[in-house]
């Protein structure tokens, strides 16, 4: 069993207040939730207007699965525009 978390440090630059980051960050973890079935939390800066750092995880029986899987997400999100990218951290455990 292999577990893969991808950790995302976001750049919201339109946010001009806490309710408006939510709502970006709320629609980036319904779209990753739906379409790649992966468990998606804001783990730091919640209090910062413009910055979030998102975690991604998943659990897989193939470690290669688990690579493929966090590239295409990171894909994925970097395809919707919806924050820019500062910071990108992998780990297959």
């Amino acid at each position: 069993m292999f577990i893969g978390i991808l950790k995302l440090t976001l750049y919201i630059p339109e946010s001009g207040s806490l309710k408006s980051k939510r709502r970006v960050l709320r629609s980036l973890k319904d779209r990753l939730k739906n379409q790649f079935n992966v468990s998606v939390a804001e783990v730091d800066h919640h209090d910062l207007w413009q910055k979030a750092t998102v975690a991604v995880a998943l659990v897989t029986r193939d470690r290669r699965h688990a690579d493929e899987s966090l590239q295409k997400i990171l894909n994925k999100v970097e395809s919707w525009g919806l924050a820019e990218i500062i910071d990108i951290s992998t780990e297959i455990l």
